[in-house]
């Protein structure tokens, strides 16, 4: 079809047009490997949902379940792809329609509108090709301890829990407390929860650390502006293929429940102490009424602390290689600032204007805004990563 339009245009017309065209030319050179992948899962994407129309995967459940999940899991890239294509096509129509003097301003504006969406869909299509975490779709298990500042410092805890149970709420997880030791002002010494849903992980994971509060404590009668502490832990929980516990290295202890609980506290040696000998990790569980509940609830989370422990070993591993812009993710690492009195928040991974959000919101449950922006800066950092290699 172009070759026909060349044969037919003025000598002037031909040499403009051959000028015009390499610009895709060259950006198909330049992201070539990535347009190769590109096309690859297209195609990968294709034969799944031809295969989801077959009558022997439609016939086995298990089947047909994880080819869905496969075909669900590339649709956005291919959908982002297909876009990219449709933008790419739309320049070059509109490159044409630039050589008719009656169209050329409506041709430029189209042409400016298509490379617009191209470069957009472009980066978004970069994103959508980083590695996945792959425990992004993991429950977590949410631990908070109160830290500097005493009294103070566990009834931040206490706050920052309500801030997570009222974000659970919002996006419809289940919390579940498994184990909490309380001051009596209502503070938490700690307290452990199992929240369950979709994509825990990939929202929450980057809450761990150090989070500090700056306001005038209710046990402070002079009004003064006091700076306390709790630490935050989140760690993937861990299933059996994950990592598997050997029950001869652990040491299973009963006691009675304490702490609030009405009749059922101090009753029956229903609370469970598990120890893992190897590496003199402990956790207990005492929030279900059941000694067997208990017990399977606390094999649970110290699973998910040794699978936790494993993982950090890699990444320790890799840390010389690359060091995510939005931290370490450890507990001794201060990671963001509660300022009451200014009514604000700021992320100290997070740069610019970027990083303050009103607090208010925030220790209301609304921590989507401040949640998205790590995710960006994180992905940014990787993108950078990726460029350098």
């Amino acid at each position: 079809m172009l070759f026909r339009i060349f044969i037919t245009m003025s000598t002037g017309r031909m040499i403009q047009r051959i000028i015009c065209c390499p610009i895709v030319i060259i950006i198909r050179l330049r992201f070539n490997k990535m347009f190769d992948k590109l096309q690859a899962l297209k195609n990968q994407y294709e034969q799944l949902l031809r295969r989801l129309e077959e009558p022997e995967t439609y016939a086995d459940a298990a089947v047909y379940a994880k080819t869905d999940k496969a075909a669900r899991e590339l649709a956005p890239i291919v959908d982002a792809y297909c876009a990219y294509e449709r933008a790419t096509q739309d320049m070059q129509t509109a490159q044409e329609l630039m050589n008719d003097p009656e169209l050329r301003v409506f041709a430029q504006e189209e042409f400016a509108a298509a490379r617009a969406a191209r470069e957009s869909l472009e980066q978004k299509l970069k994103i959508l090709l980083l590695p996945k975490d792959p425990n992004d779709e993991k429950n977590v298990i949410l631990e908070i301890r109160g830290g500097v500042g005493g009294e103070e410092g566990m009834l931040f805890a206490a706050d920052l829990f309500r801030m997570y149970s009222l974000y659970a709420d919002r996006k419809g997880w289940k919390l579940d407390v498994a184990n909490v030791s309380e001051t009596e002002l209502g503070g938490f010494k700690e307290i452990s929860a199992v929240i369950e849903g979709a994509g825990v992980w990939s929202k929450l994971k980057f809450e761990a650390g150090a989070h500090r509060v700056q306001r005038v404590p209710v046990t402070e009668a002079g009004g003064r502006i006091h700076t306390s502490a709790a630490t935050v832990a989140v760690l993937p929980e861990a299933g059996e293929l994950d990592f598997k516990l050997d029950m001869n290295d652990l040491k299973i202890d009963t006691f009675r429940s304490s702490g609030a609980g009405g009749q059922h506290v101090n009753k029956t040696e229903s609370a469970i102490r598990i120890t893992h000998l190897p590496t003199g990790t402990v956790v207990e569980c005492q929030d279900e009424r059941s000694q067997h509940k208990n017990k399977d609830r606390a094999l649970q989370i110290l699973r998910s602390k040794l699978y936790e422990a494993e993982q950090e070993k890699q990444r320790a591993a890799l840390a010389s290689e690359r060091k995510s812009q939005v931290g370490s993710g450890d507990r001794s690492e201060r990671i963001r600032t509660y300022n009451f009195p200014q009514n604000r928040v700021t992320d100290h991974r997070l740069v610019g204007d970027n990083k303050n959000f009103n607090l208010s919101a925030v220790i209301s449950g609304d921590l989507d805004p401040l949640i998205d922006a790590l995710i960006v800066a994180d992905q940014t950092d990787k993108l950078k990563a990726q460029n350098e290699e």
